[in-house]
């Protein structure tokens, strides 16, 4: 049996170091080791999971072309077969239309610098359309960054210091399981006190010692209240504020709007609720308010995210949030090559993409890293575009997908554990080598090899698109880390990056705006409260993870992604529904065939399922999403669907 260390590459904020046993070649077992103080012998199902998703039948194991898009079938192919066709195309896409009409899109199916960034480099060099990349975390970090300039916050390890823990939006004990587990841990040794805000009940929501549970896109005027309480009471730390912040009177102006009654009526939350809060925030500290990216993923989310990360300010704390920490780290260089070239790739929403795609804006798609016919919103047109007759699509992909099943040409793409790379969280400061565990199963090639393949072929000249990758991590890592060495890192040692400054804030004024001095045009200085209007007959959709699953990834280990609704057993005796009973969600996009739980953990009016799910018909959840940006930071609106009961 051989030991192999390495580092998940999964898009997840916790980023685990493994260790998988291997057997004559064959990973047996995957599990958690204690090299990172973070992660430390803590894993999830999906890692646990990952041999039998390495050799599913599911994976795509050969090229294959599919000569016409209205035959369902493929046919077996070699890679010099293959790359030439796809060359060619790409050759006279450009020639006929313009690079602009070549789209790539990709997202975080693997976190690796080498897989993610640098097999970027010969669309940077062809000057391609790109997306703007706003799927996930895009309109927090807008937010957030208005009043701090970054968006970094609270390194893990530091919950073990806290006192109070706030969970806004954030369902850690699925999400974030390593921090629930500090959480945990600073709960029976330090005796912190565990908050959970969230407009459904969940994991974490039961295991909290107080959950107050707003109507879904309230979390402004909650975060107001909460304020408007703690000023009221003068338990604000008047000194920071004096000492570090900017544009305080303004938003303390703004917060004694929001009255007792006018955030009971606008959140549903009782003021004692509110009250119940406030006298712990001022009793006990310090405190730590941790922002889920759920939270910001709808209409008002951005605004809920930049509103949520100001109260610590209040208490007197140097970011006192949590949200991603991936702008605090001090890696520099270029990956991707876009600074390496004077091309200016044209840039499009990602999240308004459906119609574009539908459109037939685009003459040749590349996917990688990415399932974008379920994962992303509008998920109709942008199924209608893939399968236009006039637009030829490549995926490049570790499985057999949906979006493979929309394409002309399928590159079979090896898994993180086919390959070395390098893994850096969104959370805590550890990195370690990712080292390749297994040779690739069949015929699938890395990211990197098939960049460089493609590139030779269409006659791509730039010396840095065939550069050495490890010399880039070489010279974008010599400053980055705490502990350790770049040498030490490629050597396989446990590092520790280095992260900027708590009390640094990169505003124009130099401090925490509570007023920003940045916001222009329809964005206010001060967090807004958006309406989100609701019809009598509407519902409002709310989706999350499963701890099973990562987005789509995992239904070949665990089967097919439950299509369950949660419902208020008020809304159900309305509908004359009861649970287990089938119940098909409807708007003007789409509609969705599911099965009916009834529970009390979701409001009325409110309705819960699981993210990415299909069902039995092949619907997509997310064909009920609009293809509308945030107006802040132009993010998705998965949580603000609204819906009908048919």
């Amino acid at each position: 049996m051989t030991l192999v260390k390495t580092m998940c590459a999964r898009d997840c904020p916790d980023a685990c170091f493994l260790t998988a046993d291997v057997e004559e070649g064959t990973i047996v077992l995957v599990r958690a080791n204690k090299d990172n103080p973070v992660t430390n012998g803590i894993t999830c199902p999906r890692a646990h999971g990952d041999p039998t998703r390495v050799y599913s039948l599911k994976r795509a194991l050969n090229p294959y072309i599919r000569e016409e898009k209205t035959k369902s079938t493929f046919s077996l192919s070699n890679w010099d077969e293959t790359l030439e066709l796809v060359s060619e195309r790409l050759k006279e896409t450009i020639k006929l239309h313009g690079p602009e009409s070549v789209l790539l899109l990709d997202y975080a199916g693997n976190t690796g610098f080498i897989t993610s960034s640098f097999s970027k480099r010969i669309w940077n060099a062809l000057g391609v359309t790109k997306t703007d990349y706003t799927v996930c975390s895009a309109s927090g970090h807008a937010a957030i960054n208005l009043h701090y300039g970054l968006s970094y916050g609270n390194q893990p390890e530091g919950l073990l210091e806290k006192k109070v823990i706030i969970f806004w939006g954030n369902n850690a004990k699925v999400s974030t399981p390593h921090q629930w587990a500090l959480a945990m841990q600073a709960k029976r040794e330090n005796d912190a006190i565990i908050i959970a805000i969230d407009s459904r009940g969940s994991e974490t929501t039961d295991m909290a010692d107080l959950w107050l549970y707003p109507k879904p896109g309230t979390d402004v005027a909650l975060s107001y209240g909460l304020a408007n309480y703690l000023i009221e009471k003068g338990a604000v730390d008047s000194e920071f504020i004096e000492r570090w912040t900017h544009g305080y009177e303004e938003y303390k102006a703004e917060t004694m709007k929001w009255t007792p009654e006018r955030v009971e009526t606008t959140t549903g939350v009782s003021w004692e609720g509110v009250k119940e809060l406030g006298d712990i925030l001022i009793e006990f500290s310090p405190s730590v308010f941790m922002i889920g990216l759920g939270l910001q993923k709808s209409l008002p989310g951005a605004e809920a995210a930049r509103a949520v990360s100001l109260l610590p300010a209040l208490l007197g704390e140097h970011r006192g949030f949590y949200y991603t920490n991936s702008m605090g780290w001090c890696i520099g260089g270029d990956f991707s090559g876009e600074s390496l070239t004077e091309r200016k790739s044209n840039v499009v929403s990602m999240i308004s993409l459906g119609e574009r795609l539908a459109r037939g804006e685009f003459k040749f798609i590349y996917v990688f890293s990415m399932n974008p016919a379920l994962t992303l919103p509008d998920s109709v047109n942008v199924k209608k575009g893939f399968l236009r007759d006039d637009v030829f699509v490549v995926v490049h992909d570790t499985h057999l997908t949906e979006t493979c099943e929309l394409a002309n040409v399928v590159l079979p793409a090896s898994t993180y554990l086919e390959k070395d790379d390098v893994i850096v969280s969104d959370c805590h400061p550890y990195v370690m080598l990712a080292k390749k565990v297994i040779e690739p199963e069949g015929e699938s090639r890395d990211e990197v090899w098939v960049m460089r393949e493609i590139a030779k072929r269409v006659g791509v000249k730039e010396s840095w698109v065939y550069s050495d990758p490890w010399i880039e991590v070489k010279s974008s890592f010599i400053d980055a880390f705490e502990e350790g060495t770049v040498e030490d890192y490629l050597a396989g040692k446990t590092c520790k990056l280095k992260s900027r400054p708590m009390d640094e804030y990169q505003t124009p004024s130099g401090r925490i705006e509570f007023a920003s001095t940045s916001a222009s045009g329809e964005v206010t200085a001060l967090p807004d409260q958006l309406e989100l209007p609701q019809g009598p007959d509407e519902y409002v959709l709310l989706q999350s993870a499963d701890s099973r699953y990562l987005h789509t990834q995992f239904r070949d280990v665990y089967g097919s992604i439950p299509d369950e609704v949660w419902m208020n057993p008020v809304d159900a005796d309305r509908h004359n529904l009861k649970d287990g009973d089938p119940i098909t969600l409807v708007n003007d996009l789409g509609k969705i065939n599911l099965t009916l739980t009834v529970t009390e953990k979701v409001q009325r009016g409110v309705l819960w399922s699981r993210r990415e799910l299909l069902d039995e018909e092949g619907n997509a959840q997310n064909s009920l999403v609009p293809g509308t940006p945030q107006r802040l930071g132009g993010g998705p609106m998965f949580n603000s669907v609204k819906v009908r009961v048919l």
